[in-house]
């Protein structure tokens, strides 16, 4: 039996403060448990949510392609990540900071089995940022599916990582001007979707339409199988939002019911406005509602409550279907499969919002001490717009230089053929 005396009285006392003397730099293993589970549903987002959800929505002589342009950017991505990118993106600058991460960590040099970030370890922020580098250029697939060379793919991948991606994830989450000036970006608006959403604006006007586009119908070939994707989206939402607490504590809780909320109303108000407009509810207009809620809820899913999750799920149903078909029908521009009207469009919806739903007086976290509604969304509204600038004339030079490296577009008959067969000597389907 352990008594107390006069010896051993102050190792007692000092056990009994320990939890309140463990530093932000000490392991937290539920932390630590939650960003690695959050990893895993981030990953799981892109492959295979993403895949299906967008093969499903392509013809069937392309479903193929498209499966093997996510999982290559997978693959890709990670690697690029590893050599340089983490670093370009959260090492400090020596003298462009501001704009730039320095080059101290290639390889990821600096990261061992101790090094710490909070309370996690460094090798799980680094895993869980790669897995958002990841998803951004497959998002951007959607812009381009159908008629992008798989060639010019890669190169423009690992192009525009370098010259958007990262610069843009550093400017808001690696101390860069954007963090610096105070703009919320909880998951990604700013990082994530706009930047997404731009890249393949520019990429479908670049290429040009798909053969047929608008005149003929480019239907879906199996609905079944982007449902499949969007549940899994859905699902792997949780851990992109919620993760990006990078604890397990109320805000992580919050981040998710919020997103949950968003995507429930956002996917019902798109269902509604096309039942109203063309007489029937469809199953991809449903499930693209859902996508748009999910886009627009990141940026503020861990500022704002409910009632922000509200407002903002039921302007992205509105505000994305409507852009949706302007986009198609009147500028006629052949976004694939609606990455700028859904993630583009989404995400300046809910980067502009969160600076009024995260007042307190609106069950938010509560704006910066000093600041009002007014002066966040002044800083909102630079971020905005100077990532939107930056990525459409990025990406613009990042085509081009991949034009004159491999060509940017399949010839005419192998579109016709499908780039399943011309691009990888495969079928979707053998019947």
């Amino acid at each position: 039996m352990y008594y107390i005396n006069k010896k051993n009285i102050l190792p007692c006392i000092l056990l009994l403060l320990a939890p309140t003397l463990v530093g932000a730099d000490e392991l937290n293993g539920a932390d630590t448990a939650w960003i690695l589970t959050s990893t895993a549903l981030v990953l799981f987002m892109t492959i295979p949510g993403l895949s299906l959800f967008y093969a499903g929505m392509v013809r069937s002589k392309n479903a193929l392609s498209v499966l093997m342009q996510c999982f290559a950017i997978t693959c890709v991505a990670s690697i690029v990540w590893l050599i340089f990118g983490y670093s370009m993106s959260f090492s400090e600058h020596p003298s462009l900071n501001q704009w730039m991460g320095g080059f101290n960590n290639l390889f990821l040099s600096e990261v061992t089995r101790e090094s710490m970030s909070g309370t996690i370890p460094e090798s799980v922020f680094v895993m869980f940022q790669m897995t958002f580098a990841i998803i951004t250029p497959a998002l951007v697939v959607g812009g381009f599916a159908e008629r992008m060379k798989f060639s010019a793919m890669l190169w423009f991948t690992v192009l525009w990582m370098i010259l958007i991606y990262f610069p843009v994830c550093h400017w808001v989450w690696g101390g860069g001007w954007l963090g610096d000036k105070g703009a919320l970006d909880f998951a990604g608006g700013l990082v994530v979707h706009i930047t997404a959403g731009a890249g393949a604006l520019v990429a479908a006007i670049v290429l040009g339409k798909r053969n047929g586009f608008p005149s003929t119908p480019l239907l879906p070939h199996n609905m079944t199988m982007t449902v499949t994707g969007a549940g899994m989206l859905w699902v792997g939402w949780f851990g992109f939002n919620g993760g990006s607490a990078l604890a397990a504590n109320g805000d992580a809780g919050m981040a998710i019911l919020v997103t949950h909320i968003s995507a429930a109303i956002a996917s019902i108000t798109w269902m509604v406005a096309e039942w109203i407009k063309y007489g029937k509810p469809s199953v991809l207009g449903i499930v693209t509602g859902m996508v748009a809620g999910l886009g627009s809820i990141t940026p503020a899913s861990g500022f704002v409550g409910p009632m922000g999750a509200i407002v903002i799920g039921l302007t992205a149903g509105i505000v994305c279907f409507t852009a949706t078909n302007f986009m198609k029908r009147t500028l006629k521009i052949d976004d694939s499969l609606d990455v700028f009207p859904v993630h583009g469009v989404g995400g300046i919806i809910g980067t502009l919002l969160v600076s009024v739903f995260v007042a307190s007086q609106f069950g938010g976290a509560g704006l910066a001490e000093g600041t009002t509604i007014a002066d966040q969304f002044g800083i909102q509204l630079t971020a905005v717009v100077a990532v939107l600038v930056w990525t459409l004339i990025a990406t613009f030079i990042v085509l081009k230089v991949t034009n004159l490296i491999c060509g940017l577009r399949v010839t005419d008959e192998h579109e016709r053929s499908g780039l399943d067969i011309t691009q990888h000597e495969e079928k979707s389907y053998n019947m």
